[in-house]
């Protein structure tokens, strides 16, 4: 679940900057309690969330402190609270994160959140909530769902193969929270760089630029391997879990160097 932690967690924070907000003040609602979501949730809280403002969602209804029937997963997002739903925990919340089912999320929940939310329904092939209904419902969403075939693909294609390349080189011992963060941090930061053409073109020609429609990058950038290797073997090193030095190839220019390395 590394892969799918870190892209959400890059293009969450990306969103919130978007949406003039910050991690550490956001309020989260994960509709979800599985191995995904609750690696998403820690990633987040390494990353400066604050684990009081996340509301995580099991069949059950929200995880709190009051309930007794949570495994030691579920158990670290328990806090008190007078939320019990889904509707509960969506007043006034900042974030949606849907790691469940399709159409779970309605178009009353939606309106309910607070202004310029950010929804990533991640539920795949149909999503807690469509990207047509989510922008008719309001016209302030920022919307990500797990499909190539609407904008910010939340794919964890866009981590996993990089986070093991940079492990790799270095022969990391295990892959560590520095090491997703470095993962994750990279991954935003190449959204904020001017798209190549070549990446346009594998789209429709469509202008790629950082805003509300492209707040990760696309899987066809070839900049992935270079600059998210790089950034996870320099955190392996930095923290005691390489087990051999800096690469003499690093930092990879482009992806030949990954096949001739």
């Amino acid at each position: 679940q590394h892969g799918t932690a870190i892209v959400t967690a890059a293009g969450m924070i990306n969103a919130l900057e978007i949406a003039g907000k910050t991690l550490p003040q956001a309020k989260i609602v994960c509709l979800g309690a599985g191995a995904a979501a609750i690696s998403c949730m820690k990633l987040l809280v390494s990353m400066g969330a604050n684990i009081e403002n996340i509301y995580m969602i099991d069949r059950t209804g929200v995880i709190h402190s009051g309930r007794d029937d949570l495994n030691q997963y579920k158990a670290v997002f328990a806090h008190a609270t007078e939320k019990r739903t889904l509707a509960d925990a969506l007043q006034g919340a900042d974030v949606f994160v849907g790691l469940s089912g399709p159409n779970l999320l309605s178009a009353e929940g939606l309106l309910s959140m607070a202004p310029n939310p950010i929804v990533f329904a991640c539920s795949n092939p149909d999503p807690e909530i469509s990207p047509e209904l989510a922008h008719a419902t309001r016209n302030d969403v920022i919307m990500a769902t797990g499909r190539s075939d609407y904008p910010n693909q939340v794919n964890n294609v866009l981590g996993f193969p990089f986070i093991f390349r940079g492990a790799l080189d270095v022969r990391a011992k295990r892959i560590n929270e520095e090491m997703k963060v470095a993962a994750a941090n990279a991954l935003r930061e190449l959204a904020k760089l001017p798209v190549p053409q070549e990446v346009c073109d594998a789209y429709g020609g469509i202008k790629l630029e950082f805003g509300r429609e492209y707040i990760i990058p696309k899987p066809m950038d070839k900049r992935l391997i270079t600059l998210i290797s790089d950034a996870v073997a320099k955190a392996a090193i930095e923290t005691g879990v390489a087990t051999l030095p800096y690469p003499k190839n690093y930092p990879l220019k482009s992806v030949d160097d990954v096949f001739n390395g």
